[in-house]
């Protein structure tokens, strides 16, 4: 398994201005070059420190629970909303799951607070709350900094390939440069729909930008086949052009996200000579204009946000042009140093491939070599992610037909998963017929066993691979010693569903980056009520998103693009999942925790409130904001089967309550948390879901733009595998 470590400088080098170089004279060096390029770069999340005990072994006491949960003190508070279902799934596994919907964590838990509810502190209800800030943090970069950097890189390059293609007119080299000149127009009109098209790339412009307009499924690219004669035509899918996640949300990020995704997927292949030249011009211009240290900040912030480039790139083709040039080759002499030439594409042959294939490409009988069919060079290209690696291992044509002759074109959430190491995502799996196609049990073996010790900088290269390395404990089966409404089958379904859920949020705040595979606290109570409540025992997670919450805002800080409000909420969010660490730990001893833990317990939907606000703040509107208007129901596609015109969709819906038979100093009580709804299908691949459409689908949005009740809501049913633990409630709240 392949993960590159592309090379760029790190957040002090950007804050002492090493990135600009200025105007680099031709035949000079540019000031990134070779020698200053390491082909490394360090851990970003450094902040990261295990705050658990690892020596810890749970010794938490058993209890039974009287069949008619008699000896639950507070089960007649909630007895009207249990079915018999739910009463069975209670009594059998020591919690259920209600789809009773919440549109927000903190409205449940702030809901246990007026009625005097135990509260039951869910991973999912941490994870959400990382989730948020995380997108706001993204958002906010975007807004501020790079939609106006990524237009003038747009602008600068253009200008710069059209110079090139002048002092290249009449060779072999000036088709290369006028594809460059079309590649910048596109993207810069995508997010300047009045800027100028160069006449002579206008038509293709034109043709391209209707394509991504209409953004109806897969057809030929008009630039990257510009001048023709490429023996196999470049093809692009451009429904992957329609706005999702939070970029719906205002216009000026779905222009960006549409110019991002075309820097991101269009790939310069090795294998076209002409598309190559490309490549290296681009290179070139980059290095000889100011739009180095714009195009910089942008790949190195979002590098620390979602992970480094798959694709090869400008790092990995500036050493080699040097190299095969014997220094930093004048444009014009390009077309007369055919030897340099082909020592350079020489040299970008034996360039790692990328491990996605986020492309559309050909049956193997067409095209018979995958790698060479992807290999290439991209702008801005898309980044690699774990979970998208292992489900490319996972469908044809890694992974090839079953005995009916079917292909498995889409992965299923759970192969991530279980390529974790979960041996129940695995069974389920195999229950589904996963194991018929073949080589699909070799490949998750492979992956498994590479997964069960990798590189740490798996996990601390970027937020997205620490947030990863955060949800892994959940995938831990509990035995003996932990609680004992953790030790069965149920428990460790519901962790999957928890796993997934705070998944699909990541894959929803990274859509644009991340490469897809292809194949208040109001008044106090008015009676005495013990209220106390519990934790969900996670310790190892809790530490974990600590140190990815503090390492959040260091990075952020080192780049200088984190504001001081955002700032002071890492460091208490930070805090918060330290406290839960240490209340964990408790529980798992039997230890009764101080009265300022459970009032910390007690507060909990407060604090969660504040950081939603805080999170959401800017999407304001005349200064209110609700969870009805912002709910936390969220969707995003994650894989692509460009064969059958499907993708895979995965989703979260309303917020579920988890109702838990816990332990407080020896007296056994139902307490109440929230969990993630969660959801996987195939949706046609022109329409790919957006958070809009999806929370009409799932009838939390019954209203037109204008106000109107229009009620479009389809019944979206959950995994079957959830029917463990997750049933309806009697009446909702």
């Amino acid at each position: 398994m392949k993960k590159r470590i592309c090379a760029f400088f790190l957040a002090g080098a950007m804050a002492m201005g090493l990135f600009g170089c200025g105007e680099a004279p031709q035949g000079a060096a540019p000031a990134w070059g070779p020698g200053v390029i390491t082909g490394e770069r360090g851990a970003f999340l450094t902040s990261q420190q295990d705050l658990y005990d690892p020596a810890l072994v749970p010794s938490a006491a058993a209890y039974a629970v009287a069949e008619d949960f008699s000896n639950v003190i507070n089960y007649g508070d909630w007895e009207r909303v249990f079915t018999d279902e739910a009463k069975q799934l209670l009594a059998q596994n020591g919690f259920v799951v209600l789809e009773d919907g919440m549109e927000e964590f903190f409205s449940l838990y702030e809901n246990n607070r007026y009625s005097l509810t135990p509260n039951f502190v869910t991973t999912d209800a941490m994870m959400h709350t990382y989730h948020l800030f995380f997108s706001r943090l993204l958002k906010n970069v975007e807004r501020e900094h790079f939609c106006d950097d990524l237009a003038a890189v747009s602008a600068v390059l253009r200008d710069e390939s059209l110079t090139q293609a002048e002092a290249l007119k009449g060779t072999g080299w000036e088709n290369a440069a006028l594809r460059n000149a079309a590649f910048f127009s596109v993207g810069l009109a995508l997010q300047q729909p009045d800027a100028e098209i160069p006449a002579k790339v206008r038509d293709a412009v034109q043709r391209e930008l209707d394509l991504i307009g209409k953004a109806e499924g897969i057809d030929v690219s008009p630039v990257m086949n510009l001048g023709g004669g490429t023996e196999i035509e470049e093809m692009e899918d451009y429904s992957q052009y329609i706005p999702r996640g939070y970029y719906t949300t205002a216009e000026e990020l779905g222009r960006y996200f549409k110019a991002m995704m075309w820097y991101g997927r269009l790939t310069f292949r090795q294998s076209d000579e002409d598309q190559s030249r490309s490549a290296l011009l681009m290179t070139l211009a980059l290095a000889g204009s100011g739009a180095w240290e714009k195009w910089e900040k942008i790949y190195t912030v979002t590098s620390f946000f979602v992970g480094d480039s798959d694709d090869a790139g400008v790092y990995e083709y500036a050493p080699l042009i040097e190299e095969a040039y014997g220094g930093w080759p004048q444009v014009k002499d390009l077309p007369q140093n055919g030897d340099a030439w082909e020592a350079f594409r020489q040299a970008a042959e034996k360039l790692d491939p990328p491990a996605i294939n986020s492309i559309p490409i050909f049956d193997e009988d067409i095209q018979p070599d995958q790698e060479e069919a992807i290999a290439g060079f991209r702008f801005l290209g898309q980044r690699f992610t774990l979970d998208a690696s292992v489900f490319q291992q996972l469908v044809y044509r890694q992974v090839r037909q079953n005995p009916a002759g079917e292909r498995r074109m889409l992965p299923s959430a759970l192969d991530f998963p279980a390529a974790l190491g979960s041996a129940e995502a695995e069974k389920l799996l195999t229950a589904a017929g996963a194991m018929e196609y073949e080589g699909y049990g070799a490949n998750l073996a492979k992956l498994q066993d590479y997964l069960s010790d990798p590189p740490q900088q798996l996990w601390t290269a970027s937020l997205y691979g620490g947030w990863l390395n955060t949800l892994r404990p959940l995938l831990a089966e509990k035995g003996a010693g932990w609680p004992q409404f953790m030790r069965n089958e149920a428990w460790t379904r519901k962790n999957l569903n928890s796993f997934l859920g705070s998944w699909t949020e990541l894959k929803h705040d990274t859509v644009l980056y991340a490469k897809q595979v292809y194949g208040e606290m109001g008044g106090g109570p008015m009676e005495e009520k013990d209220d106390r409540g519990y934790v969900e025992p996670e310790p190892v997670l809790y530490s974990r998103l600590a140190g990815l919450a503090r390492a959040t805002a260091d990075g952020l800080a080192q780049y200088g693009v984190l504001r001081d409000a955002d700032a002071d909420n890492l460091e208490r969010m930070t805090e918060l999942a330290r406290q839960l660490t240490v209340i964990s730990e408790k529980e798992l001893q039997d230890e009764l925790l101080s009265d300022e833990e459970y009032d910390l317990i007690l507060s909990f939907g407060g604090q969660l409130e504040h950081f939603w606000y805080d999170a959401l703040a800017d999407e304001a509107s005349d200064g209110v904001i609700t969870s009805a208007d912002h709910p936390a129901a969220v969707i995003t596609d994650v894989a692509t089967d460009p064969d059958g015109g499907r993708v895979l969709e995965v989703g979260t819906g309303q917020v579920n309550s988890i109702f838990v038979i816990v332990s407080v100093d020896g007296v056994l009580r139902l307490a109440r948390g929230g969990v993630f709804s969660f959801y996987e299908f195939a949706q046609p691949l022109d329409q790919r879901l957006t958070d809009e459409k999806w929370r009409k689908m799932l009838g939390i949005d019954r209203f037109d733009e204008n106000g109107n009740f229009v009620d479009e809501s389809v019944d979206v049913p959950p995994p079957e595998w959830t029917a463990s633990f997750l049933t309806a409630s009697d009446r909702g709240w």
